[in-house]
């Protein structure tokens, strides 16, 4: 039986649900916050109801937007021809804040995993495809995770796009295998664009 009161446990039972929180790291969130003032409580609860009633994927990339087309599919100046194929909205992120890529970007949702019943289907694949056929676009820059799912979806894509001739490039591995591209320094990951291959 815990000894704290229950609105305490519930919080603090609420916060270990969040990826990456153990349960001494929510107890002092859930005391952290207690010792906030309620307009402050507030403006936090406030925050995670507007990311859940505001927050939509965007109809032409799928990143994730607040209006729809987002910003940067609205963005005349980027490039129309280049496409950038990200795994996740944080990949998106973290290469755009290199300030190197200029063109537009398609957000799949996840890689190809097979032992965890994710396929092709369950990608925005069928999405990408259809863009591609519009004829906008000469290259697809492949910008997937140096992982095994990573691979597995980066090899299934260019099977999909090559026959369209389409220009099919890959990032440079300069980012580490293993890692993931969220987690990336922005000269790693200037580099790793910089250094991108035709596969």
């Amino acid at each position: 039986m815990s000894s704290y009161a229950k609105p305490i446990d519930h919080l603090i039972e609420a916060l270990t649900r969040l990826p990456g929180i153990g349960k001494k790291t929510a107890s002092r969130l859930a005391f952290h916050l207690l010792r906030t003032s309620p307009s402050e409580a507030q403006a936090l609860a406030k925050a995670i109801l507007d990311v859940k009633e505001k927050i939509r994927l965007c109809s032409v990339c799928f990143n994730l937007t607040d209006e729809n087309p987002c910003r940067i599919c609205q963005d005349e100046r980027r490039a129309r021809e280049t496409l950038c194929v990200v795994e996740g909205p944080n990949d998106l992120i973290a290469i755009e804040n290199t300030g190197v890529f200029s063109g537009r970007y398609h957000v799949l949702h996840g890689t190809i995993s097979p032992l965890e019943g994710v396929g092709p289907d369950d990608l925005k694949m069928k999405e990408l495809l259809e863009r591609l056929q519009k004829g906008e676009i000469s290259e697809v820059i492949l910008a997937n995770n140096p992982t095994v799912e990573g691979g597995t979806t980066a090899l299934y894509l260019i099977d999909l796009i090559k026959p369209l001739g389409i220009k099919v490039t890959r990032i440079a591995y300069g980012i580490p295998m293993g890692s993931e591209i969220e987690y990336s320094d922005g000269m790693t990951l200037s580099k790793a664009l910089e250094g991108r291959r035709e596969i």
